[in-house]
């Protein structure tokens, strides 16, 4: 038995994550991939760059002291390769060049922006063959803070992918246009014709945290009728009430609203009845690819 250190940086429009992962390799028996500490920071990038164009002066700031709090966590932690990937805000950000210099002469950490069919396939390059069915077809959404990431899954295989500019940060900041909607449900419609015993696989924060707090057990799916009601049931609330008697993170006690929106509509459109909640998302695919090898 031989056991690995990786970490993955997940560089998003709503939050920066830290996952570093126990790599476990046997002889006889499939590798193990074993989450050992999981740190997330509260910097919202897409609140600046879907409004101005560019990451703020202040944001640029956390970043730099969060990657250098990174590196010395990945340290101590014995890390042995990592991986950091930008997404949404930093592809669109016009100063993007300048944070990825910041953040490398502070912390040594080097930034890559990947585009939305990488993230796609980095994603489902996860663990989700446990869950999927050969039998049965699945429609995989991962909603971030400035994109979404959709995936169709056939006969064990993925069959279409597509990345839209619909994100949690963009939806609350009014920056989705309607045309956007629009492509969203035509390529979803499309996508899922023929298709058989279609269901959703969500990832995320915000569904993970849905999920949570509908106490299923691991491995139970949410239903459709569910879903909508505890979405309605979280629109009545205000903001306040959603910390205060939910116990949310203010930084997800507003994105959560726009989230469960998305996931629902993919639903609708899709045809599907239930949404599956595995824990996995863009880190998980990271630490993946990077046993894999499919990394520089």
């Amino acid at each position: 038995m031989k056991i690995l250190k990786y970490a993955a940086i997940d560089i998003g429009s709503n939050g920066v994550r830290l996952l570093i992962a126990n790599v476990i390799v046997f002889k006889k028996k499939e590798t193990q991939f074993k989450k050992s500490s999981l740190v997330r920071v509260p910097i919202r990038l897409g609140e600046d760059v879907f409004k101005t164009g560019i990451i703020s002066e202040n944001n640029k700031n956390r970043m730099c002291e969060a990657m250098q709090a990174f590196q010395l966590l990945m340290k101590v932690h014995g890390v042995e390769k990592y991986k950091a990937c930008a997404t949404s805000a930093m592809r669109e950000a016009n100063n993007s060049k300048e944070i990825i210099d910041c953040v490398f002469e502070s912390s040594g950490v080097k930034i890559d922006i990947i585009d939305g069919k990488t993230e796609a396939e980095i994603i489902s390059s996860t663990d989700l063959s446990q869950l999927i069915q050969n039998d049965k077809s699945y429609l995989y959404v991962d909603v971030g803070g400035g994109s979404t990431e959709f995936t169709f899954f056939s006969e064990g295989k993925i069959i279409n992918s597509k990345s839209f500019s619909l994100g949690t940060v963009r939806l609350l900041d009014n920056r989705v246009d309607k045309t956007i909607w629009h492509d969203v449900k035509k390529w979803v419609k499309e996508n899922s014709k023929g298709l058989p015993k279609l269901s959703l696989i969500g990832s995320g924060g915000n569904i993970n945290k849905i999920f949570k707090m509908s106490g299923k057990m691991e491995g139970k799916p949410l239903s459709y009728i569910y879903l909508n009601s505890y979405f309605n049931f979280l629109n009545q609330m205000t903001y306040n009430e959603r910390i205060s008697e939910l116990d949310l993170n203010p930084d997800r006690a507003d994105v959560i609203i726009p989230a469960s929106k998305i996931y629902l509509k993919a639903m609708k459109w899709s045809g599907a009845k239930k949404i599956y909640v595995p824990k996995i998302g863009l880190s998980d695919g990271i630490i993946k690819s990077l046993y894999l090898g499919k990394f520089d």
